[in-house]
């Protein structure tokens, strides 16, 4: 039968040693830094020095720093920047005349390249190397050490498991330390000689530290790639081509230490774009594909090589990636003026869609060689309202279907000055009418007309026609390249296992000590301490006795003799089969379980 110990709770005159031996063997389970009692440093620069660095590295600091530096990036997240979107940024500046300075001088119109928050992301940085350098050093130091040495009271660990054997203790140690070696802990021999301490669980620590190191690598490869990223768009007509340099850009924003000398040297010309929709049901018009058949030739004297470009799936030369995000219409207008001389020669003028269905508007605007009915030289200007699919007189100014199946356009003209020689620059897709005239019907209102393919507009008094000859496709392209995105993503991934082994590895240790009682028989003391309180403990303790009880039993000839078998307090007297095991747990008093 088993013989199960029990923990006093009477004060005996060793305790105070008991405590510090328990103390010691849960030693050292983690890296974490300890909390020391306050001790303030002396007067003195080095001293403060030291005190500074202690606070920084200190976790609670690198969390408050976490958190700031989260809390820092909401208003980047809710205030237009001037790096995402100037125009925006701009506006709200006009339309806030106390906040708009109030904003700027915080730096809240470029949030992530403003001295506070760089502040606060390189504080976290520094934070975060003071803090895993010494661990890991810790850490390499416990993995090059032994396992503690066992405590001389196992029994008051939290698991804790007894029985007696006719096996020889040096017998029962070689099969523990086989056992445990097997079952891949770190076992080794008791410097006593009486017992066998093992330790399992490294990978926690390994997680945890592999979750610090991978922050640093998220933040400065986060870093590196705002600092010399770029991102640029490009509205190109089919049969026009494309090369990268920072002329050929519609817009364009990069980090702070980009130069024109980091743009990847490469040129494509669009093909074709071809572009495909559901035709009936409660999805009718959405998108089923979109494809950008192109051809591309990197560096100056590249061959040139066809490829298509799809949705999500873009196009990559060296570092940059050349994205498909848009897509629209561009009338091919014929213009004439008064004595019948082409101003426009069957020109595509890229119009911006409103909705899904590809409804467009823009402008048209003719800004040189024009003559009105006097001969006197003119620019002319035209809002337009493209629709792909008309739907009729009762289907209002909206297209019906995003594919070209009744296209038609609407124009409203002007005449005199479009502005474009003040030397402001302004938007292509819109008329600035300060010094515009309306061309006037018969009612005295504005002249507006639409057309379908191959109808022709007369200006008023003989002023010109308007000719639409048809329809071209373009295409909106986003070259971007992003350093660093590989090590950030590489550093996510290893963070998130990092974390996953630290939450869920627990860090463990084991003793089996083996001594011959008075009696002369061997008793086996089993004991387990895990970094936290968890019942995979005792369970674990308690399936090692069972393994090693097995192991260690000895043979028939060698049991002992019934009568030279003690009685215990647990039942009658042992019969010729040796006690087996028996594991409890027992309250971890004096023992540091953390």
């Amino acid at each position: 039968m088993s013989n199960t110990s029990s923990t006093s709770t009477a004060e005996s005159p060793k305790a105070g040693g008991d405590d510090q031996d328990l103390g010691a063997a849960g030693s050292q389970l983690s890296t974490a830094p300890k909390d020391e009692a306050p001790n303030l440093p002396s007067l003195g620069v080095i001293g403060w020095a030291r005190w500074f660095w202690r606070q920084l590295t200190s976790m609670r600091v690198a969390l408050l720093l976490l958190l700031l530096l989260s809390l820092g990036a909401i208003p980047g997240s809710l205030i237009p920047q001037d790096g995402i979107d100037a125009m925006r940024a701009e506006e709200f500046r006009d339309n806030h005349d106390i906040l708009g300075p109030v904003y700027d001088k915080l730096g809240l119109f470029h949030v992530y390249s403003s001295v506070w928050f760089s502040a606060i992301y390189i504080l976290l940085f520094v934070s975060l190397i003071g803090c895993i350098v010494p661990r890991t050093w810790q850490f390499v130091g416990q993995l090059r050490g032994r396992p503690p040495r066992a405590p001389r009271r196992l029994d008051r660990l939290p698991a804790y498991t007894t029985w007696r054997t006719g096996a020889e203790p040096e017998e029962v140690r070689e099969a523990a330390l086989k056992l445990l070696k097997k079952r891949r802990f770190r076992a080794d021999a008791d410097a006593a000689g009486d017992a066998v301490a093992a330790e399992k669980g490294y990978l926690r620590e390994v997680g945890n530290l592999a979750f610090h190191i991978a922050l640093i690598v998220m933040l400065i490869a986060f870093a590196w790639g705002q600092l010399f990223k770029y991102e640029g768009n490009k509205l190109i007509l089919e049969g026009g081509g494309f090369a990268n340099t920072l002329a050929q850009y519609d817009d364009f924003k990069s980090g702070n230490l980009f130069t024109p000398h980091d743009l990847d040297p490469f040129s494509f010309v669009l093909k074709d774009f071809k572009g495909t929709y559901e035709p009936t049901g409660p999805n009718r018009g959405t998108p089923r594909t979109y494809e950008a058949a192109v051809t591309y030739s990197e560096g100056v004297d590249g061959a040139e090589k066809p490829t298509t470009i799809k949705v999500n799936e873009p196009l990559e030369i060296d570092g940059s990636k050349i994205y498909l995000v848009s897509h629209g219409y561009a009338p091919i207008l014929t213009i004439k003026d008064a004595r019948g001389d082409v101003v426009m020669d069957r020109e595509a003028v890229a119009l911006l869609p409103l909705d899904g269905n590809v409804t467009s508007s823009g402008a048209v605007k003719v800004m040189d060689g024009y003559r009105n009915a006097k001969g006197e030289e003119e620019q002319l200007g035209f809002n337009a309202f493209f629709l792909p699919t008309y739907g009729g007189e009762g289907s209002g100014m909206r297209s019906t279907f995003p594919a070209l199946i009744n296209p038609m356009i609407a124009l409203s003209a002007y005449h005199g000055d479009l502005g474009v020689n003040a030397g402001f620059p302004q938007s292509v897709y819109q008329l600035d009418k300060t010094h515009l005239k309306e061309f006037k019907d018969s009612d005295g209102k504005l002249f507006k007309k639409r057309l379908k393919v191959g109808e022709t507009m007369t200006l008023p008094d003989g002023a010109g026609t308007v000719t639409f000859d048809g329809v071209q496709e373009w295409a909106g392209f986003q070259v971007t390249q992003q350093p660093g995105s590989g090590w950030a993503l590489g550093g996510a991934v290893v963070a998130i296992l990092g974390l996953a082994g630290s939450l869920f590895i627990q860090r463990r240790r084991v003793w089996v000590r083996a001594v011959r009682g008075a009696d002369g028989v061997t008793v086996v003391e089993m004991a387990g301490l895990g970094r936290s309180e968890s019942a995979k403990v005792p369970e674990e303790l308690g399936d090692l006795a069972g393994a090693l009880y097995d192991r260690a039993a000895p043979e028939a000839s060698d049991t002992p003799e019934a009568s030279d078998t003690p009685e215990t307090s647990d039942g009658p007297e042992n019969d010729d089969t040796p006690d087996s095991p028996d594991t409890h747990v027992v309250p971890a008093e004096g023992s540091e379980t953390k």
